[in-house]
């Protein structure tokens, strides 16, 4: 018989198929309630397969008594409780990566799309404003500028070796310095924001990482600079953020994600300075079919009892 899984989110339909192959699935957009999940179903899941945007909490593995593995479609652990999956022995993988360079890609594109004010461009041109009224106010180069990076692993390098192809100088800030990079380390994010013209944030979300870009972090970027999130929206203190905006004590923000989604701060939509996206930094149909095979890849084999491919370190 098929093993009984969950599985929390929206996946390509090539995932969603293998899942429907391998295992009787059961499924939840998001990540349901424990009293949701019927007392016969709970007793027979086996696995556990969720987005990484929608987690998985303590009080869902304890509706779970024969849980055997858990597979995260996504590299984010912040909304996943690892302390209980590992205090209860369960094999518990994600999808790191591969995920990098997608994510990367939308980082420099949205600082292009702010600095060149491509956005913008395009509703003057289809307004007529263009006919109307001529050419449009002069964008910002990034050649010959500093571009900061919050986080130095997969996605934070990848962004980083993208931005040496633009002619940009590269700092960053992480947790450690890294030896094996030909980047400049600054240890004190404040500093590194001083001397960034864009700061990238590509670290990882969490408690530890809360409201590190703060007022002091958005202050040193200043008018002149730009900031970009592309990692996750506990990392920005928003109510700063948009308080340094409507003061112009900040240059331009370009956010893919936000401290509450998806039903994030409309203020934000009052700045044309800012763009705002629904969080997608790896919505490409080939790396989300990947991520997808690396999932079920994890996940077959915790249940199987075999090493998975990528798992979450303790």
């Amino acid at each position: 018989m098929k093993p009984d899984i969950l599985y929390f989110g929206h996946f390509p339909d090539a995932t969603v198929a293998e899942l429907h192959r391998r295992y009787n699935v059961h499924h939840y957009f998001n990540q349901p309630r424990p009293e949701d999940i019927p007392d016969a179903l709970a007793s027979r899941i086996r696995g556990v397969a969720t987005e990484a945007n929608r987690g998985l909490s303590r009080a869902v593995l304890d509706r779970l008594p024969n849980l055997e593995a858990v597979s995260v479609f996504g590299v984010g652990l912040d909304l996943v409780d690892v302390k209980a999956i590992q205090e209860r022995g369960l094999p518990l993988g994600n999808t790191p990566d591969i995920i990098g360079p997608e994510v990367a890609d939308l980082a420099i594109g949205l600082m292009l799309a702010s600095a060149r004010q491509i956005i913008f461009a395009d509703h003057y041109a289809r307004s007529g404003d263009w006919a109307k009224k001529g050419p449009i106010p002069f964008g910002r180069s990034v050649a010959n500028k500093t571009c900061g990076v919050i986080g130095l692993g997969g996605i934070g390098r990848a962004i980083a070796d993208r931005a040496v192809a633009f002619r940009m100088t590269v700092l960053y800030n992480a947790t450690r310095e890294k030896k094996d990079v030909p980047y400049e380390y600054v240890g004190d994010v404040v500093e590194l924001a001083r001397r960034s013209d864009y700061l990238m944030v590509a670290c990882k979300g969490g408690p530890e990482t809360r409201h590190l870009v703060s007022r002091a972090v958005i202050d040193a970027l200043g008018p002149a600079g730009t900031l970009i999130n592309v990692a996750r929206g506990t990392v920005v203190d928003e109510e700063a953020l948009i308080d340094a905006l409507a003061n112009k004590r900040l240059g331009w923000a370009a956010l893919d994600v936000f401290e509450k989604e998806p039903d994030f701060d409309k203020r934000l939509l009052d700045f044309p300075n800012v763009i705002v996206q629904p969080h997608h930094g790896t919505a490409a149909l080939e790396t989300r079919v990947a991520m997808g095979e690396l999932m079920i890849d994890n996940l077959a084999a915790g249940l199987e009892k075999r090493p998975l491919k990528t798992p979450v370190k303790a």
